[in-house]
């Protein structure tokens, strides 16, 4: 049912099929296919409890899924978790080529641009009024094409111009597939370590060398950033703590890197107190982060419903997989998109604090759309 397999990420990318799940970094990937379970529950702490009877009841050796963004007590939307027929597993470095994919017939962007900078305006405003220290809004760009969207392509090709990133795909509830390429890793669970890569406050990278360093130090120097930054890893310590006996934390965040984006992050490694707590246990008790959400989170989340014009489904959920023993790793489900069949919606958010600039936060959006457009040849349709 599970093998170690010899072949490279790359070559289990290639191998990814429209239906399988994807979980892949430039060190070691995960694909497994086929279904001997499905899982799906509204609560993820629920579901986190279920899951170890179901890979003792089943004998598998792990499950795999998604959490979906809203994880409240009256979301309609559930994590969805199959135990798979087959898991393959390998480790080396990526070398797949790029693949040439067809331009969409239609893009249309919801919220439009001036919408989604009143938007952030609004949500300035009810920071104070509504005594909240962060939230995050998005905007999607909804794509349709004359054919079906290759999503095979599409992973393949994250894969390659994103190495350092983890790159998934997921079938969703519906027929609909999630794929996306990740910086963010909410929690890896080893043994009885964990390790959690918070990222907050973001920076457009630009192809000038000068200009892209200039603003790699204006992030590094950025007070609201770095506010911003704070409110994450204060909430993801806080959220952590009653599981470990010990926590590493340093003393302020690191400035890294994707092809699109400057990012600062806060590597977090513990200790667990108690070995039956696992991955799965510890994605339920942090997601939704402030990174995604804001916070307070309930009153985050409910600005967040009330200003963006869509719903989130599983946009900034937790993708990732969790083993009979408890070890698994869970990454945030952003630089993504859902796709139908021949559609697909793409999204991009940014935290709003209180200084917040609109136009800032729309170029933000913008920049952080390219992970996905860049996949498919089209780095200017944001």
């Amino acid at each position: 049912m599970s093998s170690p397999d010899p072949a490279t990420p790359a070559d289990l990318a290639a191998r990814y099929q429209r239906g399988d799940f994807l979980f892949t970094t430039a060190e070691r990937a995960l694909l497994a296919q086929g279904a001997i379970r499905t899982v799906t529950e509204t609560d993820p702490r629920r579901l986190a409890s279920v899951i170890p009877g179901v890979l003792a009841e089943t004998g598998a050796p792990l499950a795999v899924g998604v959490l979906p963004f809203d994880t409240g007590p009256d979301t309609k939307v559930p994590g969805h978790l199959v135990v798979p027929r087959t898991v393959h597993r390998s480790s080396g470095v990526p070398s797949l080529s790029r693949e040439v994919l067809p331009a969409p017939v239609r893009v249309r962007a919801v919220p439009s641009p001036e919408q989604h900078m009143a938007a952030v305006r609004s949500a300035v405003s009810f920071l104070a009024a509504r005594d909240l220290r962060k939230a995050v809004l998005a905007r999607a760009l909804d794509l349709e094409f004359a054919a079906p969207v290759p999503a095979e392509s599409i992973v393949r090709n994250l894969a390659v111009g994103n190495p350092r990133h983890f790159t998934y795909a997921a079938e969703l509830p519906g027929g609909r597939s999630l794929v996306g390429a990740t910086p963010e890793l909410l929690l890896r669970r080893t043994g009885r370590t964990v390790f959690s890569s918070p990222h907050a406050g973001s920076m457009p990278r630009s192809a000038d060398p000068v200009t892209d360093r200039a603003n790699g130090e204006a992030l590094r120097t950025s007070r609201k950033d770095q506010l911003e930054h704070a409110v994450v890893i204060d909430y993801v310590v806080e959220a952590l703590r009653p599981f470990c006996r010990s926590l590493d934390v340093p003393a302020g965040p690191e400035l890294v890197t994707t092809p699109a984006i400057w990012h600062l992050r806060t590597p977090i490694t513990g200790e667990l107190a108690d070995p039956d707590v696992t991955a799965l246990d510890l994605a339920a008790a942090l997601h939704p982060t402030p990174a995604v959400c804001g916070t307070p989170t309930e009153g985050a989340r409910e600005l967040v419903q009330e200003l963006e014009p869509f719903d989130r489904d599983y946009y900034a959920g937790a993708i990732g997989w969790v083993d009979a023993a408890g070890d698994g790793e869970w990454a945030v489900a952003i630089r993504c998109a859902e796709i139908a069949s021949t559609s697909m919606r793409l999204y991009a958010g940014g935290g709003i604090v209180p200084a917040s600039e609109p136009r800032a936060e729309l170029d933000e959006t913008t920049a952080k759309f390219r992970t996905l457009l860049t996949a498919m040849g089209l780095e200017d349709v944001a």
